[in-house]
């Protein structure tokens, strides 16, 4: 497909994402790459990591450097303003205080989706080599992007039909429903969004040039949503190419007050590297000062990087797989690790446990998995199929 490289840093707040997209940034500059960090993020602390005043566009911060924070309020007026007025309409015909209908035009999630559309101007503008993005805390947006499918068959098939009827229907809406329905303009807005969607899907999906990067604490609980996020990433055919594990405590505080937190700690970095193996894992450790401004951005950057280019793509294959049929589900995962040996499963909760002679792998299920039974595993030239059947469909299959 061409055009830039795209890196998506995403991860539970407060895990120090916009640091990591910061000092990448840099470090892509000082090769010699044009670089954009864009925060997409409502809660903008982009300019306060890099230390320079960030505008709605793309503002020089060093030599071959520059930074944004995308105003979300701006881009839903550039694409949603019509919508918003049917609707704000709508409610306050209804009743509804001005302030609350305008706050309902706009679905949760909706601003986000809007931000990220900077990545395909950025990308059909070919004006950088790197587009780093520091999003929200949540991957939930990019579930928006995941449906290029159903998009283009509702733009193809249903949009044409539904705006004649709506068309027809407009005179006799005004005679007998006190309802204003939609004009040329509302449908225009959805057009054009579902067209973003489908072009921005093909963009991020595109594991040449696009990946996404979860960052995360050595946590448990920021561990297994991180988990959860890469488990849905993979399904939606985006691809993490590297995680990230900050904050990780030295050596150094071994037997001192910290020693017990950094046991734990090392206790948790195994899990990191079971649960998303064979993906590469990035670790920086815990700093004694603010890591903000060039000098500590760059300490950071050669703690999680090395001698890696942090522009290449470090993991090329998605994690996952699933097809379903006939109430039956099979899951496919790569497991380079397993040679010979019996498979054993397992599951907790969302997460099932999978065995192979010594090696172990834990993969947190996707809901619609986490409510089917496991019924058998299998190796098959390297990659694991796990087969999920539905009690439900079985049950009213069932002779009475």
């Amino acid at each position: 497909m061409g055009g830039p490289r795209i890196i998506l840093y995403t991860g539970k707040g407060g895990v120090g994402k916009t640091s990591v997209a910061a000092a990448t940034a840099r470090l892509c500059a000082r090769e010699g790459l044009r670089t954009v960090v864009l925060s997409t993020d409502p809660a903008h602390s982009l300019s306060d990591s890099l230390g320079a005043r960030l505008g709605a566009d793309p503002t020089p911060v060093g030599e071959r450097l520059w930074g944004q924070e995308v105003q979300a309020q701006r881009e839903m007026e550039a694409h949603w303003s019509a919508v918003s007025r049917w609707l704000g309409q709508l409610l306050a015909d209804r009743g509804m205080l001005d302030i609350t209908a305008e706050e309902l035009t706009v679905p949760p999630g909706m601003d986000e989706l809007f931000s990220l559309l900077q990545i395909k101007r950025h990308h059909d503008a070919g004006e950088f080599d790197v587009v780093i993005v520091d999003c929200a805390p949540t991957g939930e947006t990019l579930r928006l992007l995941s449906f290029p499918d159903v998009a283009r068959w509702w733009l193809e098939k249903v949009f044409p039909w539904e705006r004649r009827v709506v068309a027809a229907a407009r005179p006799l809406a005004r005679t007998f429903l006190d309802v204003p329905l939609p004009g040329d303009d509302v449908f225009a807005d959805v057009q054009r969004l579902v067209r973003n969607l489908v072009a921005m899907s093909e963009i991020l999906s595109d594991r040449e040039r696009a990946s996404i990067r979860l960052v995360m604490n050595p946590d448990r609980m920021v561990i297994l949503e991180a988990q959860r996020t890469f488990t849905y990433l993979s399904l939606y055919g985006y691809l993490t190419d590297a995680v990230v594990v900050n904050r990780i405590f030295p050596e150094e505080v071994a037997g001192g007050y910290f020693g017990p937190w950094r046991e734990r700690q090392r206790e948790h970095l195994a899990l990191v590297e079971e649960g998303f193996a064979p993906v590469p894992v990035l670790k920086a450790r815990y700093f004694g000062e603010e890591v903000a401004g060039p000098q500590m951005l760059d300490r950071l950057a050669a703690e999680l990087y090395g001698e890696r280019r942090p522009a290449e793509v470090m993991h090329s294959e998605l994690a996952m797989g699933i097809e379903s049929a006939g109430g039956r589900s099979t899951l496919r995962l790569p497991v380079p690790f397993a040679a010979r040996g019996d498979v054993r499963l397992r599951r907790i909760g969302q997460e099932l446990v999978v065995q192979v002679g010594r090696e172990k792998r834990t993969i947190m299920l996707p809901a619609a998995l986490a409510r089917r039974r496991p019924a058998g595993a299998r190796l098959d030239g390297g990659t694991l199929e796990v087969t999920f059947e539905d009690d439900r469909a079985e049950r009213a299959a069932a002779p009475a």
